[in-house]
């Protein structure tokens, strides 16, 4: 599948316009409902295009919605690469915003922002100060959605997802990680499609280091 023939704004096409052929998890996600609102829950591994997936849901609801988009990811440092990533690749078509520390605030200026990058600490602060521009959330993109499990960050994410489903009834979420062990089940919880694809652009070979030798297996 080619991205000339994604439904998405022809401004979006312009800007992906180095891309040509979709990766197979991006394929699959697209005619799993990804333009069309489904809720889906991508597991593919490493360097397979799941960032790419999650920019073609946020371009197609900030540019032919007119909602706003939330990203989510684990750490500050990620939070700020993605903004600068994305701020400079989508500058013109709509406004990227980064929402980090500061947790005694409503952050208000994030109401005239289309694309915001946080953390779920930083979002579940948000919800707790009422901040009015949630109500206007579309999509909602979880990044390394298996930390779920994670003792310490595990609780806050779990609570956020159940909140803004209660919030937002329409409300898409997007899910992405390269480790889940139970893909079905939390898909099912999210109220997701599950989207599976063991493709990666780099072979993967398992192998035994002894000294300064790596006897590979399997290795064809």
């Amino acid at each position: 599948m080619k991205v000339s023939e994604l439904s998405i704004a022809e401004q979006a096409k312009k800007v992906l316009s180095g891309i040509d052929e979709l990766r197979p998890a991006q394929e699959k996600a697209v005619r799993a409902g990804l333009l069309d609102g489904m809720s889906l829950l991508i597991c593919t591994p490493t360097a397979s295009g799941k960032t790419l997936i999650a920019e073609l849901a946020a371009v197609k609801t900030i540019l032919e919605h007119k909602q706003k988009v939330v990203y989510i990811v684990p750490l500050v440092a990620l939070a700020q690469e993605k903004y600068r990533e994305f701020k400079a690749r989508y500058a013109g078509l709509f406004n990227v915003a980064l929402s980090i520390g500061d947790y005694d605030s409503a952050d208000g200026r994030l109401i005239d922002q289309d694309l915001i990058i946080t953390t779920s600490e930083k979002l579940d602060s948000l919800i707790r100060h009422h901040a009015p521009w949630i109500m206007y959330v579309k999509t909602l993109i979880i990044d390394e959605i298996h930390l779920l499990n994670d003792v310490s960050r595990g609780p806050t994410l779990e609570i956020l997802i159940t909140l803004l489903k209660r919030m937002l009834s329409n409300v898409q979420i997007i899910g992405l990680s390269a480790t889940i062990g139970n893909p079905e089940d939390l898909a099912e919880w999210m109220g997701a499609v599950c989207v599976k694809d063991l493709w990666r652009p780099v072979p993967l070979h398992q192998g035994i280091l002894v000294g300064n030798e790596i006897e590979f297996r399997n290795r064809k």
